[in-house]
């Protein structure tokens, strides 16, 4: 007897077609983008409200390495006296604040404290203050943002990176160890402050168009080039994203997540997914790279995600451990849902390694792809931003 199926709660699959003159079509999707907030604070103030005490972020910051967890009220209340905080320090559109520093709590809370009340972000890659011999594009983008405050969580790991580069007057804010050489605050000083009617009176004036963030791109082909968020752009494709993968609406959906917030794709995509939706991020300080995995590892083995983001390569790296941990394996695919990955194509041999690795606890496995879906007891999705498009 076949296993039992149960469809997942995902959009049907349909596109209007239009002919053209000269053979050509017009292809566009017949659903239309439901309602969505002008900024992603009504989001924090939803939560906020209707689940005050669920964690929305963690990170290993705590006692001894444990998780330091914060809940959506925390967050909330902690916000409002960063952005008091920023405000006191006259930061703006003309001069931002910059976050050099790894994904974090403090990250978290400066980085939607400051889009609160109308200051843009720049969040830049740590390998441009941390990999870098000349910082070359550091100084590049410091010198097209001029920003007002510049945040790094570890002041000796980056003390280089910000005594060689000219700053123009920015304060230094960081988490932990403040060079002696250097002046910095502390970032605990920016929670102390408390909120005024200012903090009020500038969050409604935070509108569609308002800049949230400026991402830079790799610079791969060149110097890297900033590209302008608006909070439209991200309140929008969220909507979007929950109208086709209408799964999220179910259940608050639980990550332990490394994607960097200076990419689209961990930020804007990974953290505002969670935000959207009421869920909860593990901040995983791991990465696919040798020597860091082991980090991810243990996190892995600690919280059950319904939900997991990563690259082909990070997917490569953790097989291995899946195949050789069979406790690894059970929490891992215990209340997973979805695996999602992008960046480059998963080789069939990954493919089929996780899809027997999530039979071995579960004897279950849902395949998302472009044929149609195939589907079990405790879905697991395999599925890629390409196929997503072409779905949708």
């Amino acid at each position: 007897m076949s296993d039992p199926i149960r469809e997942i709660s995902l959009a049907e699959p349909a596109v209007e077609v239009e002919n053209i003159s000269h053979g050509g079509v017009i292809l566009r999707s017949p659903q239309i983008i439901g309602d969505y907030p002008e900024s992603q604070s009504s989001w924090i103030m939803e939560w906020a409200e209707k689940t005050p005490d669920a964690i929305f972020l963690a990170d290993r910051t705590g006692e001894k390495s444990s998780w330091r967890k914060i809940t959506y009220r925390e967050f909330l209340i902690q916000i409002t006296s960063v952005a008091q905080a920023l405000l006191n320090r006259g930061l703006s559109v003309e001069r931002p604040v910059a976050i050099l520093s790894d994904n974090s709590v403090d990250n978290a809370l400066l980085l939607f404290g400051a889009m609160h009340v109308g200051i843009p972000v720049v969040p830049i890659s740590p390998a441009y203050s941390l990999m870098s011999n000349d910082f070359g594009k550091l100084k590049h983008i410091l010198g097209l943002t001029n920003p007002g405050l510049i945040y790094v969580a570890d002041g000796e790991k980056f003390s280089s990176a910000l005594k060689n580069s000219d700053l123009n007057g920015a304060e230094i804010v960081l988490s932990s160890n403040a060079p002696a050489s250097m002046n910095t605050t502390d970032f605990g000083e920016l929670l102390t402050v408390i909120p005024t009617s200012e903090v009020e009176i500038n969050k409604k004036k935070v509108g569609p168009y308002t800049i949230a963030k400026i991402l830079f791109t790799s610079g791969s082909t060149g110097p890297p080039k900033g590209v302008i968020n608006n909070q439209r752009m991200l309140c929008s494709n969220q909507q979007a994203i929950s109208q086709v993968w209408t799964f999220l609406e179910e259940k608050p959906p639980v990550t332990v997540d490394w994607l960097p917030w200076n990419h689209t794709f961990g930020g804007n995509h990974n953290l505002n997914m969670i935000l959207r939706n009421g869920g909860t991020m593990y901040i995983d300080g791991g990465k696919p790279a040798p020597g860091i995995i082991e980090k991810t590892v243990t996190n892995l083995k600690e919280i059950s995600p319904s939900i997991y983001f990563n690259v082909p390569r990070g997917y490569d790296m953790l097989i291995p451990y899946f195949e050789q941990d069979s406790d690894l394996r059970e929490v891992f695919f215990k209340n997973l849902d979805v695996l999602f990955y992008a960046a480059a194509a998963l080789t069939q041999s990954a493919w089929e390694k996780l899809e027997k690795l999530s039979n071995k606890p579960l004897e279950n496995v849902l395949l998302c792809c472009l044929d149609g879906v195939l589907q079990r007891p405790h879905p697991i999705v395999l599925t890629f931003i390409g196929q997503f498009l072409k779905r949708v």
